[in-house]
């Protein structure tokens, strides 16, 4: 039982070292830290750009599926669906994968099919280099055999 227990302390040792786990967490920290960059440009510029139309606040955008009233006490009756909330999120949520996208992912791939090409020409380059160096080399052959050739025959 001892062993199995150090095998899986080992493994857990193992996994935690490895890089990725490390580019995990800081994804994780940065991902937090820019949440609330987005949900501060939706409340600070989208929501008036919205409430230019109606009111500032997209979290007061509602529908109400029975008749809504309000109770003495303030409280809202009825059934109220609150679709504001969804399309701040929805909003949130655009921001947030068009600024990853264009700021992350087509940067990186557009690095990535660059340093392919580059790969990909330095291997055509060393191809090159290789049957060049074959033909010379088979020049070098065949100029060593002619010389032994007529060596032989003018003794």
């Amino acid at each position: 039982m001892s062993d199995e227990k150090t095998s899986l302390l080992e493994g857990f040792k193992a996994f935690l070292m490895r890089g990725n786990v490390i580019d995990l967490a800081v994804a994780v920290v940065i991902g937090a830290a820019f949440t609330n960059i987005v949900n501060s440009i939706v409340k600070g510029v989208i929501n008036p750009l919205v409430g230019a139309f109606g009111t500032q606040d997209l979290e007061k955008y509602s529908s109400c599926l029975t008749t809504c009233g309000k109770a003495p006490d303030g409280t809202v009756e009825g059934i109220q669906i609150m679709w504001g909330s969804v399309l701040s999120a929805a909003l949130s949520f655009l921001i947030t994968a068009a600024v990853v996208y264009f700021l992350m992912v087509l940067p990186m791939a557009k690095y990535l099919a660059r340093r392919a090409a580059r790969e990909k020409a330095k291997a055509a380059t060393e191809e090159v280099m290789e049957a060049t160096e074959i033909e010379l080399l088979k020049e070098i052959r065949d100029a060593l055999v002619a010389q032994r050739g007529s060596g032989r025959s003018n003794p």
